[in-house]
C-alpha cells in the first residue's frame, strides 16, 4: 500500500484537490481510494501499530460507484461547482438515505438504515460531493449521561485525539474534527446544541463553524433540542468552511426553523473573504466567564489578541457580556435541552421504520437490557431526568426557554455588541485537549459556546496555537446571521498566522 503520507491529501484543501482533479492528475475515484487507504492505515485498529484514531464509523460501500459518476460528468464537461467530486464525511448522527446506518452511536437504533437523506446530505450530493463515510461522535451527540466521554460511543467505540493519542478529542463532533484534523477527509459535517462542532474543532486543530439555528437544515438529524441544534462544517481552513457552509445554508420546507433562513444566505459566502486585513472592525474581548481557566491556552490566546490588532481591528477590553455572571450558575439551558430532547427525540423516533424503540422509556428500557455494549463505563442519567418531563406547554419550559434565551442574546451577546458598538467578540475556544477517562468521564472540559447556544447564535473557531503540541483555537461570536463577519474575522487571523500544522499521532504529550 502506497504511504498516504506521501499522497495529495497531506493538508490538500478543496481548491487544491478541485485543481488537481481538474488538470487531469487526479480522478474522483483514485481520490476516493487514496482516502479509504489512509483511514484503513490510519483509522483501523491494526497489529503493526496504527494509530486507531476510530474516528470513522462506517465507510460508504457506493463510496467509489458515486466518484466514478463524477468522473464521467467531469468527461462530458459538466462540473457542478467547487465541491464537485470531494469526498466528505458527515457526524453518524446525520442520515444518509443509503446502505450505511444512522444511529447517533447507540445500538438501539442499529436496525435498519434511514428511508432519506437528511436535507444537508442531499444538498453536497446536489453539489457533487461523494460521501465518504460517517464519523463517529460521542453517543447521542452527549445527550446521554452527566458523566459521558467524549468521542465514545457504543457502535464506534472511543476516538481518539489525533495530536495526542490518550487524549480526547472533545465532543459530541468528535469523529469529524479527529477525521479532518488527520486528513481522512477534505471536509465534514458536524452538529451543534452547545460546543459540539466548536470544541472538538478547538482541541483538534481545525476550523469549525456553528452557524445560526435555522441558517442550515436540521431535516433528518438525530436531535436534542430544536431551539439549540444546526448543522455546521469542519474543515482544515476557513475558506473550505465557508464553501460547505455555501453548499448547505437555505430554507428548508422539511425544516420550519429555515424560513428565517430566505433572504439571509448568501449565494456564496467565500465572497467574504477578500479582505485580508480588519480595518474598520470593532471587536471586543470577552473575558469574564472565559479566560481563566488554563494560563496557557490564555498565553496562546493573548497572542491571538495581538494578531488582531495587527490586523487593524480595533480592540475593546474588556467587553463582557452582561449576563455572564448569571448564565453558569442559570439552570434555565438544561431545563429547555431535557423538555425538548424528550419531545424532538419522540417525535423523530416515530417517524424511523426499523428500529426497536419509539419513546424514550422505550429507549431507557433497550440500555437497561444490553447495558453491557451500551453502558459499560456511563450511565442514562439526562435520559431518565428527560423522561420526568411533560409536554412543551408545561409554564416551567415556556419561562425557562424564554429566560435562557434572553441571557445568551438580549442580555449576553447582543447587549455587549451594542453597549461597545461591536461587530463580533472573541474569546478562547477552550483549553487543551484533556486526557480520556473511562472510569471519571470528561474532566478539565470548557469553553465558550454557552451564550451563542442559549440564543441561537453562530460562532467559529480557528486554530490559533499549541501548549505542548496540544491544539488551542480562538472563538469569535456575533449575532444571529453575522456568519459574513466572522468569517472574514476568522479568515484575515488564519491568513496572518498559519499556525495549524497536520498532527503525530503521538502516544501522549512530551
Amino acid at each position: 500500500m502506497e504511504d498516504p503520507a506521501s499522497t495529495p491529501l497531506e493538508e490538500a484543501t478543496l481548491a487544491d484537490l478541485q485543481a488537481a482533479l481538474d488538470r487531469g492528475e487526479l480522478t474522483s475515484l483514485a481520490l476516493v481510494r487514496l482516502y479509504l487507504e489512509r483511514i484503513a492505515l490510519l483509522d483501523r485498529d491494526r497489529p503493526d501499530g496504527s494509530p486507531g484514531l476510530r474516528a470513522v464509523v462506517e465507510v460508504n460501500p457506493d463510496a467509489e460507484a458515486i466518484a466514478a459518476q463524477m468522473d464521467a460528468e467531469r468527461r462530458q464537461g459538466r462540473v457542478r461547482g467547487p465541491l464537485h467530486g470531494i469526498p466528505f464525511l458527515v457526524k453518524e448522527n446525520i442520515e444518509t438515505g443509503d446502505r450505511m446506518l444512522t444511529t447517533a452511536g447507540s445500538l438501539a437504533l442499529a436496525g435498519a438504515p434511514a428511508p432519506r437523506d437528511a436535507t444537508v446530505v442531499e444538498r453536497l450530493r446536489a453539489a457533487g460531493a461523494v460521501l465518504l463515510g460517517k464519523a463517529n461522535l460521542s453517543e447521542w451527540a452527549n445527550f446521554r449521561s452527566t458523566r459521558s466521554i467524549s468521542g465514545w460511543s457504543a457502535r464506534g467505540g472511543q476516538t481518539r485525539n489525533p495530536y495526542a493519542l490518550d487524549r480526547s478529542p472533545s465532543g459530541s463532533s468528535s469523529g469529524s474534527a479527529a477525521a479532518v484534523a488527520a486528513n481522512l477527509c477534505a471536509a465534514a459535517l458536524g452538529t451543534e446544541t452547545d460546543g459540539s462542532i466548536v470544541s472538538p474543532s478547538s482541541a483538534c486543530g481545525v476550523v469549525g463553524l456553528k452557524p445560526t439555528v435555522g441558517l442550515t437544515s436540521r431535516a433528518g438529524v438525530v436531535p436534542i433540542a430544536h431551539s439549540q441544534d444546526t448543522v455546521g462544517p469542519i474543515a482544515r481552513t476557513v475558506r473550505d468552511a465557508a464553501l460547505l457552509l455555501s453548499a448547505i445554508a437555505g430554507a428548508d420546507e422539511r425544516d420550519p426553523a429555515t424560513r428565517a433562513a430566505a433572504g439571509r444566505a448568501p449565494a456564496e459566502y467565500t465572497r467574504f473573504l477578500e479582505e485580508q486585513d480588519l480595518r474598520g472592525l470593532r471587536i471586543g474581548v470577552a473575558r469574564r466567564g472565559f479566560w481563566g481557566f488554563s494560563e496557557k491556552a490564555d498565553a496562546v490566546c493573548e497572542e491571538a489578541l495581538r494578531v488582531l490588532r495587527e490586523l487593524g481591528a480595533e480592540l475593546v477590553d474588556p467587553a463582557d457580556l452582561p449576563s455572564s455572571a448569571r448564565y453558569k450558575e442559570d439552570d434555565a439551558e438544561m431545563t429547555v435541552l431535557l423538555y425538548e430532547f424528550k419531545a424532538d427525540l419522540e417525535a423523530y423516533l416515530a417517524g424511523r421504520p426499523g428500529i426497536a424503540v419509539r419513546t424514550l422509556r422505550d429507549l431507557i428500557a433497550w440500555n437497561e437490557e444490553h447495558a453491557a455494549e451500551e453502558m459499560p463505563f456511563f450511565g442514562q442519567e439526562l435520559f431518565l431526568m428527560a423522561a420526568e418531563k411533560g409536554p412543551l406547554t408545561e409554564p416551567a419550559y415556556v419561562e425557562a426557554r424564554a429566560r435562557s434565551r434572553r441571557l445568551g442574546g438580549e442580555e449576553g451577546i447582543d447587549a455587549a455588541l451594542r453597549r461597545h458598538r461591536l461587530d463580533a467578540l472573541v474569546a478562547p475556544g477552550g483549553g487543551p485537549a484533556w486526557l480520556i477517562d473511562p472510569v471519571n468521564g470528561d474532566r478539565g472540559a470548557w469553553g465558550s459556546s454557552g451564550p451563542a447556544a442559549r440564543a441561537g447564535y453562530p460562532l467559529i473557531t480557528v486554530p490559533a496555537g499549541f501548549v505542548r503540541g496540544l491544539p488551542v483555537g480562538i472563538t469569535f461570536m456575533g449575532t444571529a446571521w453575522s456568519e459574513p463577519t466572522l468569517l472574514r474575522i476568522a479568515h484575515a487571523f488564519e491568513q496572518a498566522t498559519r499556525v495549524r500544522r497536520p498532527p503525530r499521532f503521538l502516544p501522549g504529550v512530551s
